[in-house]
């Protein structure tokens, strides 16, 4: 049984800090590394319990162990919480909203196995608003087994009654937006018959007398687009621009590299066609594109550039479309800055600048984010005093002494409908309903973590918020093997590659550890691999990214011959730490 190196926990977040953060090995064992000095607390879990690391001794550190399925049986709040996902990676160190001890780095132990309890709000946490009184210890949130990755999804779809009312809205800010009403022709496209090229409207077979000023502008430049057309005698034929208005009388549109002109000397030029010219040739019919009355497209549809420019060609002014979710992103974390380089045991929130464009390319209308640290008073406030749809958090969704999330719930009444899911990474997420019409998706504070929660809970909600379809389903067979964990769905960033046998593939990208943007900055899409992990050429499903990426930021060298715990690029460099081991990444 192959063991991955130990990890230190962190000071002030429980003892066994390397049972959160120690690859396990495929038999669910892990090494355990030396407990936390600082804040700690015990727990019980039915499932694999961890030996030696327990740090249950306030003020001191414990010393290494292993964790081992076979045992059953008291651990530390922290070894706990890493052996059964609860908080595998919430708060593990990393370039965004990070903190060591919690992160989990390879395959768990069954994640079936819950601990005992219920996970209502209600029942995990204190009673009292304002949680424990100073000098007492932190009640301890016991949860359920966690929520199958599909299921967590289609209840996060069906948390919202529905998208909001409809309103009507000038074409620019219908952008992005879902059309709640039928687009309907208000006029004939194109309203009437236009020139498909530069050339000459002629009339009648040829050669045509060629009117010089038949444009009523008073120039010999014929009809210009934007202009009025006269009527056009038979056997005669007039310039004409793209996009004008085919004077009544017009049979054809000759086009200007097709035709001869000739000055005949008597202030009379003729026309004449080198090869045939069809009847109707180059004219856009009235009504060819539709007609006035004609279905456009149905309700429903997002609204996009293309659809814009539809509805204004069709005549409107104004569309009825639902209005885009709002959302207010709360960054959690005494640890972040907002500018400059990491300093001082602090880092840079790489979650505040990512999460806002995103949502709004998922629909929504996000507000400028608002960063907390560790206050569970102004954390209380922040989520009682919105009037955003959507409360998104960042980080504090595990039960360290920091972790605000749940007691906020808690104190306000909320009801939680996903209390951590079987996917990693990302395992600690949630989703509350906060108020009737409101909720909060809480996401782990590791930046890939954090978007796994984004397109586990947060996207199909907003969904239905805006009325949003589903995005059209898209597989491809993986271009490398992905380890899998055996109970929990993964999300793997990969990038498109062209492959001699299976064609277009999803490459698994490197840097995929839930501390780490590289891999997801890079990606495509998604990979979303069952429990088991799949072997190169397997059909999975994908969660594919609103932009491209990955096909232009990696070649096929990027990924590995299989991909899998500890299996990143940078454990063959030097490493800038006075740790003994070199950082693995984490669990993906």
């Amino acid at each position: 049984m192959a063991l991955g190196p130990a990890q230190p926990g962190r000071a002030g977040h429980g003892g066994a800090g390397a049972a959160a953060s120690a690859p396990v090995a495929s038999d669910g064992s892990a090494t355990g590394g030396p407990g936390a000095a600082g804040h700690s607390g015990s727990g019980t879990a039915s499932g694999p319990a961890a030996t030696g690391g327990s740090g249950t001794r306030p003020g001191g550190a414990a010393p290494g162990g292993t964790a081992s399925p076979a045992a059953d049986g008291p651990v530390s709040g922290r070894a706990t919480d890493a052996l059964t996902g609860s908080a595998d990676d919430s708060n593990a160190a990393s370039a965004g909203n990070a903190r060591t001890g919690n992160g989990a780095d390879g395959p768990m132990p069954p994640a079936d196995r819950p601990a005992s309890g219920s996970s209502s709000a209600a029942d995990a946490l204190p009673t009292s608003g304002d949680g424990p009184t100073p000098g007492t210890r932190r009640p301890r949130r016991r949860t359920a087994a966690p929520v199958p990755w599909p299921v967590a999804r289609e209840r996060a779809a069906r948390a919202a009654d529905g998208p909001r009312a409809p309103e009507s809205c000038v074409p620019e800010d219908a952008l992005g937006r879902t059309l709640a009403e039928p687009l309907t022709a208000l006029t004939d496209l194109p309203p009437f018959d236009t020139s498909a090229m530069d050339g000459w409207a002629v009339s009648g077979p040829g050669p045509w007398d060629l009117d010089r000023a038949a444009g009523g502008d008073g120039s010999d430049r014929g009809i210009l687009a934007g202009h009025a057309a006269t009527t056009l005698a038979d056997g005669h034929a007039v310039a004409i621009a793209t996009g004008a208005r085919v004077p009544d009388g017009a049979t054809a549109v000759l086009r200007s590299e097709h035709g001869e002109v000739h000055d005949r000397g008597d202030r009379r030029v003729r026309l004449a066609a080198s090869r045939a010219v069809p009847l109707g040739q180059d004219i856009r019919p009235r009504g060819q594109e539709c007609g006035h009355g004609e279905p456009l497209l149905p309700a429903g549809v997002p609204v996009t550039p293309a659809v814009l420019g539809l509805a204004a060609a069709a005549g409107y002014d104004r569309l009825t479309a639902h209005p885009r979710p709002r959302v207010e992103v709360l960054v959690l974390g005494d640890e972040l800055l907002g500018h400059g380089l990491p300093r001082e045991g602090r880092i840079r929130d790489a979650l505040g600048p990512m999460l806002g464009p995103w949502l709004r390319a998922l629909g929504a209308d996000a507000l400028a984010p608002r960063p907390l640290g560790d206050d569970a008073d102004a954390l209380h406030a922040a989520i009682t005093g919105s009037t955003a749809d959507v409360v998104l958090t960042t980080g504090g969704t595990a039960s360290g002494p920091v972790d605000h999330v749940h007691p906020a719930l808690h104190r306000i009444g909320a009801e939680v409908l996903v209390d951590g899911v079987a996917v990693r990474p990302g395992h600690p997420m949630l989703l509350a309903r906060i108020a009737p019409g409101r909720h909060l998706v809480g996401l782990p504070g590791n930046p890939l973590a954090a978007v796994s929660g984004l397109l586990t809970l947060a996207e199909p909600l907003l969904r239905t918020l805006a009325a949003r379809p589903p995005a059209t389903p898209s597989r491809a067979p993986l271009g490398a093997a992905v380890a899998g964990h055996p109970h929990d769905t993964r999300l793997v960033p990969v990038a498109y590659a062209d492959d001699p046998r299976h064609g277009r593939t999803a490459t698994p990208l490197p840097f995929h550890g839930p501390a780490m943007l590289r891999g997801i900055a890079a990606a495509d899409a998604l990979a979303v691999v069952p429990p088991g992990g799949a072997d190169r050429g397997d059909l999975v499903d994908l969660l594919e990214l609103p932009w491209p990426t990955g096909s232009a930021a990696y070649g096929p060298e990027g990924a590995g011959p299989s991909y899998g715990p500890g299996a990143h690029p940078g454990d063959g460099r030097p490493v800038r730490s006075t740790f003994s081991a070199p950082p693995t990444g984490g669990a993906a």
